[in-house]
């Protein structure tokens, strides 16, 4: 599988496996955290989400630049997996919430995330130009987006075990305290204690809580019920982001011992003495501005796909808990229960490292016919894919009542088990939009390394990673419109979006093909 491949490619992927556990952890239970915490709603919790998330993608721009100025790649990236280990630090301190610290509590958690965002700009994007420039030796160029792929999906293998963590430590708190896991608990015991339940709901959220006492008893106090259930329901997630400090530690570690496996770029200013006394060619402006105007309408177009495919992280982790029979994803390890809408987010790390080896081997096949189609074919490819995949969402969400119908915030009452859809649904979502995710992510980072002038190669990676932030900062229009209209109109909004994309990027192919080949 790595036969013709630089050697530090593995070291690379190992070393970003640390920051891909603690991403997917994020990805997993930020919203269900700050939900079940200070009681947020989907859109306000969604506001912060987003942010987040673009701020991990924006401040990788401010890493790249850093790193393309002085040249010290390995030292900013060395710095940002330092920053990430203390921002998680800071997200495993257990607190309880209460009316006079409230507001103090949720600005110190939107701080820690900001230090990891901060951390995870001086990591991201200058470990991809590291692995783009593995690539631009001759020996290995033709190699570049299968490369590209297979750390993609070594990258992922850390990503698949983080929401099953998650989750284990989460519920594990439960059962020592003797609780066990309703996904719908959290924002019932708010919606009681806020004084916005309903009759109807009050009556599930005494079958609900009786159900979750594990010794048995029934509840005689709801209020102290729902006190007690949501600081121990919250303190296992602090615990779950404190297991992310670990796999950061690995990752630091591997860092360090493979540090010489990579190589050693030029600052600016030492590439432009270089071109000065003639050592290396500096590349014509006229072709330094058509590939800028290249990546740059790319980095427009794939606004639109990361706007529609990270809602898995929102708005189709709000979906597996609220309309999904979680039931029959269950499975008990060493005497704790592994179920919660979390568990989905590891559905698709394990779906990238299992399809990756097979469309690598298609691309192969391919190529060695001489029909691979090119990198921005291939992208046109996977924003048509991601389509169908909520295309799928949309038809599997037709009958489901409004959120407000079911939501104990707004008076409404927890969709009864048996209405619920089968997990079938986003499984079957998740597996169609990762082969899109396949086609898109890892082999635009590969055009990014492939088209960027050499003297903007950490800013490129940093812009690419800034269209994807410009994408998550759309995300929470998606939490504003699963609130507000019927939920399969909700998923038509991302179908639109991919679908769009995808003409674009077909309008532009031939362009983009012509600036790759210069």
């Amino acid at each position: 599988m790595f036969k013709g491949h630089p050697k530090g490619l593995i070291a690379a992927a190992l070393a970003n496996m640390g920051e891909r556990f603690g991403f997917y952890t994020m990805m997993a239970i930020l919203v269900l955290f700050l939900q079940a915490k200070f009681g947020l709603n989907g859109e306000d919790s969604g506001y912060i989400y987003s942010t987040f998330y673009a701020l991990i993608y924006v401040l990788s721009l401010v890493g790249g630049i850093i790193a393309d100025r002085t040249g010290k790649y390995k030292g900013t990236i060395m710095t940002g997996l330092i920053v990430m280990s203390l921002g998680y630090v800071m997200m495993s301190i257990p607190s309880a919430v209460t009316s006079d610290n409230r507001s103090f509590l949720l600005i110190m958690t939107i701080v820690s995330l900001f230090t990891i965002a901060f951390g995870n700009g001086l990591f991201k994007g200058n470990l991809q130009a590291l692995v783009g420039q593995m690539y631009d030796n001759p020996k290995y160029t033709a190699m570049r987006d299968s490369g590209f792929s297979l750390f993609y999906m070594f990258i992922n293998v850390g990503a698949i075990f983080a929401p099953f963590t998650a989750v284990g430590v989460r519920n594990w708190w439960l059962g020592d305290n003797g609780f066990g896991y309703n996904a719908d608990l959290p924002e019932l015991c708010h919606a009681y204690n806020d004084g916005t339940i309903s009759e109807a709901a009050t009556q599930s959220f005494q079958k609900m809580a009786d159900t979750a006492t594990l010794s048995g008893q029934p509840v005689a106090d709801l209020g102290v019920f729902a006190d007690t259930y949501l600081n121990v329901f919250v303190t296992g997630f602090h615990y779950a982001f404190a297991v992310a400090i670990g796999a950061m530690a690995i990752s630091f570690l591997v860092w360090i011992m493979n540090k010489k496996s990579f190589p050693n770029p030029q600052s600016s200013s030492e590439r432009a003495e270089a071109a000065a006394k003639g050592e290396v060619t500096m590349m014509d402006i006229k072709e330094v501005k058509q590939r800028m105007y290249a990546l740059f309408a790319v980095f427009g177009v794939v606004i639109f796909f990361w706007f529609s495919f990270h809602q898995n992280g929102l708005t189709l982790t709000f979906f597996a808990k609220d309309y999904t029979d979680l039931s029959i994803m269950s499975v008990n390890i060493f005497g704790t229960q592994i179920q919660g809408a979390e568990l989905f987010q590891s559905i698709n790390p394990f779906f990238v490292v299992f399809l990756t080896p097979i469309i690598v081997g298609l691309f192969g096949w391919l190529r060695n016919r001489g029909i691979e189609p090119s990198t921005p074919k291939k992208i046109a490819i996977g924003m048509g894919i991601a389509s169908l995949g909520f295309v799928i969402m949309t038809m599997g969400s037709m009958d489901l009542p409004l959120f407000s119908e079911i939501s104990p915030k707004v008076g409404g009452t927890p969709l009864d088990q048996a209405l619920k859809v089968t997990p079938f649904l986003l499984l079957g979502t998740y597996f169609v939009l990762t082969v899109a995710e396949l086609f898109i992510s890892p082999l635009g980072i590969s055009f990014v390394s492939k088209v960027a002038p050499p003297q903007y190669q950490g800013l490129m990676q940093g812009m690419w990673l800034g269209a994807t932030a410009v994408g998550n900062q759309l995300l929470f229009i998606g939490a504003i419109l699963y609130e507000s209209i019927p939920i399969w109109m909700t998923w038509t909004v991302f179908v639109g979006a991919t679908a769009m994309s995808m003409f674009m990027m077909l309008f532009m192919v031939k362009w983009l093909e012509r600036v790759a080949k210069d």
